[in-house]
């Protein structure tokens, strides 16, 4: 996949009006209050910098996964105070994203001002990628901006179709995941280490499989840690297993050993005598679970080991927890994979995080500030990790 790819510095915008994809798909509270606006204030560069230089700036994004029936809930009336806040102008609002009205709306807009139109998933043609609604979205403006990282594993008609008509640059915070994820995967710094944990093999076996081809040792943590476990005949008690997927953990193993990647899987385990955040627990090593006992996280030997893993690396990229990081007590695990990136990139390795537990870690231990990049995009970012087509990447203008 080239990386080398248009973006808003790249192109002339005094005067223009641009159409920029965002992802401001935030959640809410049953007031319609914005309950975290991180996807909002990451945009603030990008559209900053547009208005800055002379651009009238249009607004598209979605919310939630609305029906033909158009719920109000899913409205993007609803992000309009918060946008103009962060944006620090305010922002007009218009009740479709297509026609007349929409047209009108851009048409009367104003280098500085901004626009922001209703919900693109109201239209069904969105998500369809139809070409005659992408032609309606790229004809109100005269550039489009992709700016929508968290969509662009998806061929939709704003991120994709809409480069038929226009060209589409990348903002600010689509050419740092790009940049990022793309160039770090595609040429390394060596020692690469990948940390890949969560619960199942079937969600991230994609990832595993195209991490191995890539790095020099891959951590495997999480439930997940159990099938691959149980598959090379150790005790697993009740921990959460994928009995199906034998074969594929011993594949992959395999295809490791080949190409001379180490994999690391947990030495040691906190047990629980129940699912709950108030279980007795005790640590055992990883061949002693006993039966009607359940591993929730990663003991303190495999955090140590994790550390020794990460000493040296020059590229470090972690997906997906290594325990049940929501109860406190199963929580080590992943805080010490947090503390390890973070004090690896300190020693000048390139970090890329993603995944919401993976994020919410490093957020809970004060260490956000110490990676050098944390994805938002959740399965897109796990598409691009798996070395899927990207086609919202795909429709970015080449340099």
């Amino acid at each position: 996949m080239g990386m080398n790819k248009k973006t808003i510095k790249d192109v002339e915008l005094k005067g223009k009006k641009v159409f920029v994809r965002v992802d401001y798909n935030v959640p809410f509270d049953e007031n319609m209050n914005i309950t975290n606006d991180t996807r909002i204030v990451r945009t603030k560069e990008t559209v900053s910098y547009l208005l800055e230089q002379g651009a009238a700036v249009i607004l598209a994004c979605h919310i939630g996964r609305p029906t033909e029936a158009r719920e109000e809930k899913f409205s993007t009336k609803h992000l309009v105070k918060r946008v103009s806040e962060v944006m620090g102008v305010d922002v007009k609002w218009v009740p479709d994203c297509v026609g007349p009205e929409a047209e009108k709306a851009a048409a009367d807009l104003k280098p500085g001002e901004i626009l922001l139109l209703e919900n693109l998933r109201y239209h069904k043609e969105e998500k369809k990628n139809n070409p005659e609604f992408a032609k309606q979205l790229a004809d109100l403006a005269d550039l489009a901006v992709d700016d929508a990282f968290g969509v662009s594993h998806r061929a939709h008609a704003a991120n994709a179709g809409i480069a038929a008509y226009k060209e589409v640059v990348a903002g600010f915070l689509m050419e740092k995941e790009i940049k990022f994820i793309g160039q770090t995967l595609e040429a390394p710094q060596r020692p690469f280490v990948a940390i890949i944990g969560g619960a199942k093999v079937s969600d991230k076996i994609g990832v595993i499989s195209n991490m191995i081809d890539k790095v020099d040792k891959i951590i495997i943590g999480g439930g997940m840690a159990h099938t691959f476990d149980a598959a090379q005949g150790l005790p697993i008690g009740n921990s959460l297993c994928e009995k199906d997927k034998f074969d594929e953990a011993l594949a992959q193993l395999a295809k490791a050993k080949e190409k001379g990647v180490e994999v690391i899987l947990p030495v040691d385990l906190t047990i629980a005598d129940r699912f709950a955040a108030d279980a007795n627990t005790q640590v055992v090593d990883v061949d002693k679970v006993p039966e009607n006992w359940e591993a929730l996280d990663s003991g303190p030997k495999t955090s140590e080991k994790y550390v020794e893993a990460l000493a040296g690396a020059k590229t470090v990229v972690w997906n997906g927890p290594m325990g049940v990081f929501e109860f406190d007590a199963f929580a080590k695990g992943t805080l010490a994979v947090a503390k390890a990136v973070a004090g690896a990139t300190e020693q000048g390795a390139i970090s890329i995080v993603g995944g919401g537990d993976s994020i919410a870690a490093l957020t809970k231990t004060g260490l956000s500030d110490k990676i050098s990049h944390i994805s938002t995009g959740g399965g897109a970012t796990l598409e691009f990790l798996e070395g899927k087509p990207m086609p919202g990447i795909e429709a970015i203008a080449d340099k």
